[in-house]
């Protein structure tokens, strides 16, 4: 195998990996610091924070190195290799660069959005200077908040290194972003009448690793240090992007994209990035509600929930095949499986069918001049607006033998072919059709399991207060076949409880739900969720390995390497 040596230490390579020297020190467990460089975009070497020493060990021992230093991100490393990133030439020039960079960089650390997670901050206490040798006054530019809808630009604040640029004209297409001016005053701004605005506009922010580009949505409403982080995954389509959920207080504040290359890549879209805020909405159901005479009213669980399990076991038992459930994409791998395997349990008569899906045509980046699809797509963003159809499909054609989608059996329960119904989950963005809720409305007992009130919960008979998606555990997979983890970040409102605990109780099974218990039993007893006998899916996903999934784990691999 191909070795490289990073500061002594050796590091083995593939034979047809291509890496630079800050990815194999990376491996070495040894830090180079970089601004510019980003592994999804094109390489300029402008920042110059990651010069290292370079050379190379001859057949017999020796080393010879280079008499200059080089940069990191732009030299490739090769069998023999030699790179030093800690000898007193490499740190004289770290410091060297962190005192030009804050020549004329404000000192507003304390009121800087990203104090606490700025890559100025942590790289000037690592390996900068504790002071300053200019004694002339700072060029101070304006701060300019027309750059977008949804970002602005402290542009005093900024370091030049062009992260944002690059990710407007290589990965959304759309080439906003530019530079203008020369030296101190060079700066970055937008074509006249064309702001920041495209699909993916968000990822400038977290692409810049200083704070000259914030996010509106998030600025001045929280120090970073007070938040709580937890790994999920987005539900705004199947894609099924890797995010952090940074909350306090039970407050939710920001999503933010997490690295990986089998879903999503680096980054992710706007609507997923700002369309949470229907977690915090005036419309929450805080508590199960039964209904009485025409109107619903709130009460305890340890009320309505017994009466509610009763009349659905009754149901059930006087007609089984009078009674049905349909089951939302939004809910999770485990809910769905407590959800059927109680039903089904009780009769297996019970019609199981999936809830409905929003779907679209897919959108790709980058965008072309064109107008016709890139030839290198990377990122999508899914036509499909469901987190988990795939998932909910594999435990419906477990269960039902088939998929029964919404349109039929929402056209069977206007036939009146039900007397009982019960709904998990909906989607936050859509409202039920008024034909459906009002024969729902007719039917003896409707049984509705969500968040949000709608008309169709106004129409129930029980209402279960549930959790969104944020407020839950349990397994979503996504339109390649990759099961991911969501991990619940905060507490619902009031007396609402996690749909996991809900269904679990529902079953009747004693102790506390555990997404990872569910999961194992999940892959004990269908085929296509064997891959999660662990469970414990990581921070990357588990691609399940079913028939139908192969073609699709071999595209997202291709996709991950495009993005």
């Amino acid at each position: 195998m191909p070795t490289v040596y990073v500061n002594n230490t050796p590091v083995e390579i593939g034979a047809d990996e291509r890496l630079n020297c800050i990815q194999v020190a990376q491996r070495a467990g040894v830090e180079v610091p970089h601004y510019c460089y980003h592994p999804a975009l094109s390489v300029v070497a402008s920042c110059r924070m990651c010069l290292v020493e370079v050379g190379e060990k001859k057949p017999d021992g020796s080393i010879a190195m280079q008499p200059k230093l080089f940069p990191g991100c732009q030299t490739p490393v090769k069998d023999g290799t030699v790179v030093v990133c800690d000898s007193d030439k490499v740190k004289a020039a770290q410091k060297a660069t962190l005192e030009y960079l804050l020549l004329n960089h404000p000192l507003d650390c304390p009121v800087c959005d990203q104090a606490g997670e700025c890559g100025l901050q942590d790289y000037s206490y690592k390996y900068g200077r504790g002071y300053s040798r200019l004694n002339e006054n700072k060029n101070i530019k304006p701060d300019k908040d027309y750059i977008g809808d949804q970002i602005t630009l402290f542009t005093d604040r900024c370091i030049i290194c062009t992260r944002c640029v690059r990710f407007t004209r290589e990965v959304s297409g759309t080439g906003e972003l530019q530079l203008i001016n020369r030296g101190s005053h060079e700066e970055i701004d937008i074509f006249p009448g064309e702001p920041c605005n495209n699909k993916l506009a968000g990822n400038v922010v977290d692409l810049c690793p200083v704070g000259a580009l914030c996010s509106k949505d998030f600025l001045y409403e929280q120090r970073v240090w007070w938040l709580k982080t937890k790994n999920s995954v987005c539900p705004g389509c199947s894609t099924g992007c890797s995010i952090t959920v940074d909350q306090n207080d039970d407050h939710l504040y920001r999503l933010k994209p997490r690295t990986n290359l089998l879903a999503q890549g680096y980054f992710m879209c706007d609507e997923g990035r700002f369309g949470w805020k229907y977690i915090h909405s005036e419309k929450r159901l805080t508590a199960p509600q039964q209904k009485q005479g025409s109107q619903q009213s709130a009460g305890l669980w340890d009320q309505v929930f017994p009466t509610a399990k009763s009349a659905l076991e009754q149901a059930v038992k006087a007609q089984p095949s009078r009674f049905a459930a349909i089951i939302s994409p939004w809910s999770t791998v485990e809910e769905a499986f407590l959800l059927a395997k109680t039903l089904k349990d009780l009769s297996p008569e019970v019609t199981l069918a999936l809830g409905p899906v929003r779907s679209g045509e897919d959108d790709v980046f980058p965008k072309t001049v064109t107008g016709k699809p890139p030839a290198q797509v990377k990122f999508t963003i899914r036509g499909e607006k469901a987190p988990n159809r795939k998932g909910v499909e594999q435990v419906l054609q477990h269960f039902q033998g088939e998929v029964i989608p919404f349109d039929t059996i929402a056209g069977q329960v206007q036939q009146q072919k039900f007397d009982g119904l019960f709904v998990l989950n909906a989607d936050p963005e859509v409202a039920w059709c008024p034909e459906f809720v009002t024969a729902a409305g007719k039917l003896k007992l409707l049984i509705v399991e969500d968040f949000l009130a709608n008309p169709l919960t106004d129409a129930a008979t029980y209402v279960f207060a549930g959790g969104a998606w944020a407020e839950k555990d349990g397994t979503f997979v996504n339109h390649a076949g990759l099961a991911q983890g969501i991990a619940r970040a905060l507490r619902g409102p009031g007396e609402a409880r996690p749909d996991g605990r809900i269904l679990w109780e529902l079953a009747g099974r004693s102790g506390l739900f555990r997404a990872a218990t569910v999961r194992q039993e999940i892959s004990k007893e269908i085929t296509a969720f064997a891959p999660l006998i662990l469970g414990d899916l990581g921070e990357q996903g588990v691609m399940l390995s079913s028939a139908n999934n192969e073609p699709a784990k071999e595209a997202a691999l291709a996709g991950s390497a495009a993005s």
